[in-house]
């Protein structure tokens, strides 16, 4: 299983530079389609519900303070897997054309975000995870509500 560190590293190798709030959102949707795609996560780290849409605090403490991503060495993109890649570049194909604020956007309409921040306010601080479950669940559903599955 390749890390988050890895899935960064392919990220920004295939697409380039991006806004880290970017880069954030592109993890986050490879994660929950490698679980309805690939019955199974493409990495372990943790990712929670912040009040700016789904964070990966692991990636968060490496890019910190910046505004653009340029590269990102603590990763190797090599370490993902044929089928991993084939996630992550139809993930890429669709989601990486959208700009930063569209896709905050869409993750904030998304009941695995929403349901993470129940109880808090619009603009709370908060870190509760985002649970694999809820994410399966969830794009599950859109992809068997598409006749995909």
């Amino acid at each position: 299983m390749a890390s988050v560190h890895d899935l960064a590293a392919y990220i920004l190798k295939r697409c380039g530079p991006m806004t880290a709030m970017k880069l954030q959102k592109l993890a986050y949707y490879c994660q929950a389609w490698s679980l309805v795609w690939d019955d199974k996560p493409i990495f372990q780290a943790r990712i929670e519900a912040w009040a700016n849409g789904p964070v990966t605090p692991a990636l968060y403490t490496e890019h910190r303070g910046q505004f653009k991503v340029e590269r990102w060495s603590k990763g190797d993109p090599g370490k993902l897997s044929q089928s991993e890649r084939e996630s992550v570049d139809a993930v890429l194909d669709f989601y990486g054309k959208r700009s930063p604020l569209w896709l905050s956007e869409l993750t904030h309409r998304e009941p695995p975000w929403l349901d993470a921040r129940r109880g808090l306010a619009p603009g709370e601080r908060g870190n509760r995870e985002i649970s694999l479950a809820s994410m399966a669940e969830y794009y599950g559903g859109l992809y068997s509500s598409d006749g995909d599955a």
